[in-house]
């Protein structure tokens, strides 16, 4: 696979930087049940893991665009899929970080509610959440797990990286799609040793896989490769 070896690094570099913004997005009064109380009283932390996951939007999309090139060199349909379904994830980002807002709104009219209208401010709280789990912990992980299976068969094929490294993905993205469809079917929550066990091997293979691309980047004369152009 023929690349420019600065746009393997900088993609590598996009990784680690959209992993940092998604921990700083994490709002953790916004992962305790009927936390409105809690909103209030944490309001910079809803700023910063808005702030936070509107960086993710371009480190992840970044992240396919400098790729592209390379990918679709060796094939075009899945390099588009890749691309497609990154995009589609940006969707979704964008969508969490919206709803991110509204929960201050709710905590405003829930300190200045009475016990009644409290309760049913404090009822949509719990609507909102479970949408924004939806959003951030099933729909974006699904988009981006599909989209990242089309980009580890072309390595795979390709062998532009080592086939463990192609193969962790694999495994990785099913058991982090498993984990989202189970907090679908309300088996899990997002909070739970289950979920994020299930999502910590693809956790670190992204960190593996970025560390290779910034060090070593895409192997540049592989069989395929060379058979094609021979």
């Amino acid at each position: 696979m023929h690349t420019n070896r600065r746009a393997t690094a900088t993609a590598g570099a996009l990784v680690i930087l959209g992993m940092i913004a998604g921990v700083l997005s994490i709002v953790p009064a916004l992962d305790q049940p009927r936390g409105l109380a809690l909103v209030s009283a944490n309001e910079s932390q809803v700023v910063i893991g808005a702030v936070a996951q509107c960086i993710m939007i371009p480190a992840y999309v970044g992240f396919a665009l400098y790729l592209y090139p390379a990918l679709r060199a060796e094939n075009e349909a899945l390099s588009l899929g890749f691309l497609g379904f990154r995009l589609i994830a940006a969707t979704f980002h964008f969508t969490g970080v919206i709803l991110l807002p509204l929960f201050l709104v709710l905590a405003d009219g829930f300190a200045q509610a009475g016990a009644s209208d409290a309760s049913r401010i404090e009822d949509l709280g719990e609507l909102l959440r479970t949408a924004r789990d939806l959003v951030n912990h099933v729909a974006l992980i699904i988009a981006l797990g599909l989209g990242d299976l089309l980009l580890f068969r072309i390595l795979w094929r390709s062998r532009s990286v080592p086939r463990w490294l192609s193969g962790w993905g694999f495994l990785g993205i099913a058991a982090a799609i498993s984990a989202s469809l189970l907090v679908l079917l309300r088996q899990t929550d997002v909070v739970t040793p289950l979920y994020l066990a299930m999502n910590a091997p693809l956790g670190l293979q992204s960190l593996v896989f970025a560390l290779w691309l910034m060090a070593r980047g895409f192997t540049t004369d592989t069989p395929t490769t060379a058979h094609r152009h021979g």
